[in-house]
């Protein structure tokens, strides 16, 4: 284990700093801690409660809720093994593992996991919030997949989690995030996928409401197997950037369907069609296609089909789980955060339903099963005012209110000190109790808000 002793300022001096993706909150522990093996972990964490200092874990650092202050931090980026057991169609991932390893170790036994759209997010982490995936209309939320979690809780205790040993806990950490202990590794189940249809296509903002429509409509028509989300962006004017996108508000439709190329073809067919004037009838002009990547592909190029951000950067970020929207509301929704806003802002409806509202054999602490859509924003933070963002994004959300249900752990970025709405209330208040149980001094944070 290598411990950074604290600094004349008492905050942590590392000799290099600790990478993080998330650029735009600072880490500034009393104490960092490089685990290199589970039993690190647990040291580290039996450390912390004998001196009553709070305890955080990094991996990626893709999700940051908030300033890291004080206490120590567990950085778990070493722990990384991924073991693939291709008979049980199964793999055991190390806290540090990216959803890119995972995706690599796996690929060549015809497998793929319920990972993200970036490949650099921690597959762990990324699976205590839930883990909504690319394919999760058809199999579910990656923490459905669950088989075991390994955790050390705030006793110093190293413990095996499974539905057999350790239930209520199974429960809670599939879902409930990272406030009942530092999980070292998990095993999670796997699915037959190779190859997949998917891709985006991306249509002139200037037909920004015609868009919204269109999607809207169209998601009611489409079969489980088909997994997608519509995203608005005002592109800046960079020579990066293709021409077609340079300076333009943009708005994308992304796709991934496990079946064939022909009858991905048909399914995105009335996609297509809102690019003519002819599918518009009377609501007004056509909205010009700008690219069209939808094609077949290997599982191992499906990060094509986001292309999120691959270097790290600072931004805000939140979201609103909802139920059925009426149109207008989120073309307002829309057009709040779009070319005019005060700050740039994507936005990005995912398409919800299928597979994760059937929730899995075992149940788990992932809310909001039967919500219809989610809604996520994210603003970068070069100079912008956080407050000025929130402010925005309280707007949208007023908008869009009779729709909203709560709010998705995994994507509330820089929101730490605001935790309300992550679960339902009869959810919050059985995580709250094994909380008062597990970790009764608050190590881990205490319990999300109701």
């Amino acid at each position: 284990m290598v411990s950074a002793s604290a600094g004349s300022a008492g905050h942590a001096g590392p000799a290099e700093p600790l990478p993080t993706f998330q650029t735009g909150f600072p880490i500034r522990p009393d104490r960092l801690v490089e685990a290199v093996t589970p039993e690190d972990v647990r040291k580290a964490v039996a450390y912390a409660g004998a001196r009553g200092l709070h305890v955080a874990a990094h991996a990626s650092g893709h999700g940051l809720p908030g300033p890291v202050d004080g206490g120590v931090l567990i950085a778990t980026r070493a722990l990384d093994s991924v073991t693939v057991d291709p008979v049980r169609r199964t793999a055991r991932i190390g806290a540090g593992a990216s959803w890119a390893q995972v995706i690599e170790a796996v690929a060549p036994h015809g497998l793929a996991p319920l990972n993200g759209s970036s490949p650099s997010v921690g597959a762990v982490s990324y699976t205590l919030g839930g883990g909504l995936g690319i394919l999760a209309r058809e199999f579910g939320y990656a923490a459905d997949q669950v088989r075991s979690l390994d955790v050390v809780t705030a006793d110093g205790t190293a413990r095996r989690v499974t539905p057999e040993r350790e239930p209520e806990l199974f429960w809670a950490l599939r879902g409930g995030g990272h406030r009942l202990g530092v999980v070292t590794g998990l095993e999670i189940g796997l699915v037959a996928v190779e190859r997949l249809y998917g891709g985006s296509i991306a249509f002139d903002g200037a037909s920004a409401a015609e868009v919204v429509r269109g999607y809207l409509e169209w998601t009611r028509t489409v079969p489980d197997a088909l997994t997608s989300s519509l995203a608005a962006l005002l592109h800046p004017d960079m020579p990066q950037l293709p021409q077609e996108l340079r300076g333009r508000y943009v708005l994308s439709v992304r796709v991934a369907f496990t079946g064939s190329v022909a009858e991905g073809e048909r399914l995105v067919a009335p996609l297509r069609a809102i690019g003519t004037a002819a599918s518009h009838g009377s609501h007004g002009t056509a909205a010009p296609i700008l690219s069209d990547s939808l094609r077949e592909m290997p599982y191992t190029e499906s990060h094509t089909i986001h292309s999120d951000p691959p270097f790290p950067h600072a931004y805000y970020g939140d979201s609103a789980v909802l139920g059925e929207l009426d149109a207008e509301r989120t073309v307002q929704a829309f057009e709040l955060a779009g070319p005019r806003a005060p700050m740039m802002t994507v936005v990005q409806l995912n398409h919800l339903g299928g597979a994760p509202a059937a929730g899995p054999e075992v149940a788990s602490a992932v809310p909001y099963r039967d919500a219809r859509y989610l809604l996520r924003l994210l603003s970068p933070l070069d100079g912008t005012d956080v407050a000025a963002v929130r402010a925005l994004y309280g707007e949208v959300e007023r908008v869009l209110e009779p729709a909203v249900m709560g709010r998705s752990l995994n994507f509330s970025f820089g929101g730490g000190d605001r935790t309300a709405g992550f679960h339902d209330a009869e959810t919050a208040k059985r995580l709250a109790g094994l909380v008062s149980q597990y970790d009764p001094a608050g190590l881990f944070g205490g319990p999300y808000g109701a």
